[in-house]
């Protein structure tokens, strides 16, 4: 099986159901912000060097890979074929923040991005997450959302600032303060 198929020359791409859309249309730039989203936590996750990050990470692609695929689905009864997130992964990543933060010094300014190569692929990651929470939000103006997309991908950015910071305090590097 060949990688190109030579369809989307048109600028048309094809979506779970038969129909075809433009490469322009908004389904298309949520799917596309979530496949960077997806492709910059495989960086970090290529340089994390703690027990647990990778593991995490991993999860996580996979559970923005359930995002996409239900935004994918043009045809409600195509959706029956895939997982949905539950409130238990939002629950999760919130219990993984709480947890890391009890672990750091309290913010007493805001921090530039940056440190070791691991937090600032985090903060990349975490700056994409919310330009993709940015487009579904603008999407789901005019298409309903199933599930707890969201939710997950406000409480996902949460989750990588926090990251970031305990990369940064494991290698024992400090944050960054913005200097006013």
């Amino acid at each position: 099986m060949k990688i190109y198929t030579r369809t989307g020359d048109d600028g048309t791409t094809g979506l779970l159901g038969p129909d075809r859309v433009s490469k322009s249309d908004p389904r298309m730039d949520c799917t596309g912000t979530l496949d960077e989203l997806n492709a910059s936590l495989g960086l970090a996750c290529a340089v994390a060097t703690s027990t647990k990050l990778p593991d995490q990470l991993r999860l996580i692609q996979n559970e923005l890979f359930v995002v996409g695929a239900r935004l994918a689905c043009v045809d409600p009864s195509a959706s029956k074929y895939f997982p949905m997130l539950d409130k238990a992964v939002i629950a999760r990543l919130e219990s993984e923040i709480d947890a890391a933060d009890a672990m750091l010094a309290p913010l007493k300014n805001f921090i530039l991005p940056g440190g070791t190569e691991v937090a600032a692929r985090l903060h990349l990651s975490r700056t994409i997450c919310r330009r993709a929470e940015r487009v579904l939000v603008a999407f789901s103006k005019h298409h309903p959302l199933d599930g707890h997309a969201l939710a997950y991908l406000n409480r996902l950015s949460d989750w990588l600032f926090t990251m970031a910071r305990l990369a940064n305090h494991e290698a024992r590097v400090a944050d960054i303060p913005w200097q006013k």
